[in-house]
């Protein structure tokens, strides 16, 4: 909140002086981030998306993304799929392909069904009973495929170049399970408090934000029913600085 430090004086009952000192007034909270740190946030899914460098092979993948309670990013719409295109994931240090292509396992497979005359299959989502709706159209088969793997692994291309990104240009492969690439982990929005911890459902914390002073709820990922906290200023301080992170701690800056 706001500071503002004023002593007024009024009449009480019985005409003693009553003394009023107001440090704190109410005004409306902003909290930010969603996500803990190193993931994206996209408010169309409540979801949070990270590209993880070491280079993994699928199934490898699927355990680290199950390690920070999440999965191999699937898509629900092409609106899901242009949020990632557009992203930038700080990808220059590592990297399995060309300097101006990035590649990464999500979390599809490539069943092949035919393999007579043309490879022939359907793309599947890995996770059974997942919700997940959007299916990508056919594949480009990478060189490292085994011709007697009858189960592929989906590979989303996308570009480092900012404007073939923002057009959101990518392409589709379906590659050997045992190569190793970086990979898109998707995990549930979270709720992340004041000093970056992560909070489970249904815990007390204080969400990021301006206020150092409020107690809230996790629901869904977001900060619930919050109750705030009110300071008096510091006694025998005329000038200090409240701590942004912890509440009612003061530093006093007179001489």
């Amino acid at each position: 909140g706001k500071e503002n430090v004023d002593s007024r004086h009024n009449r009480g009952r019985g005409g003693e002086t009553t003394r009023f000192h107001t440090v704190s007034v109410a005004q409306p909270v902003r909290f930010s981030r969603k996500c803990p740190t190193g993931w994206h946030h996209y408010e169309g899914t409540a979801s949070c998306y990270r590209v993880y460098l070491n280079g993994e092979n699928y199934w490898d993948a699927v355990q680290t993304c199950q390690r920070v309670n999440g999965s191999l990013a699937t898509f629900t719409a092409d609106q899901e799929l242009r949020f990632i295109l557009a992203q930038e994931w700080d990808l220059e240090e590592k990297t399995y392909v060309r300097m101006d292509q990035r590649r990464f396992w999500v979390g599809y497979q490539y069943v092949i069904t035919n393999r007579n005359h043309s490879l022939e299959g359907h793309w599947e989502v890995a996770y059974k009973g997942s919700s997940e709706v959007f299916l990508p159209p056919d594949p480009i088969f990478g060189p490292a495929m085994s011709e007697k793997e009858n189960i592929l692994c989906a590979q989303l291309q996308c570009f480092h170049f900012p404007a073939l990104r923002h057009h959101g240009l990518h392409s589709w492969y379906a590659e050997n399970c045992y190569e190793k690439s970086s990979f898109l982990c998707k995990r549930s929005q979270t709720c992340v408090d004041i000093k970056d911890n992560i909070v489970d459902e249904g815990y007390y914390f204080t969400p990021k934000g301006n206020d150092p002073c409020l107690s809230c709820t996790c629901h869904n990922g977001e900060p619930e029913m919050c109750v705030a906290a009110l300071c008096e200023r510091p006694q025998g301080c005329q000038q200090y600085r409240k701590d942004p992170k912890e509440c009612c701690k003061f530093t006093c800056l007179d001489p």
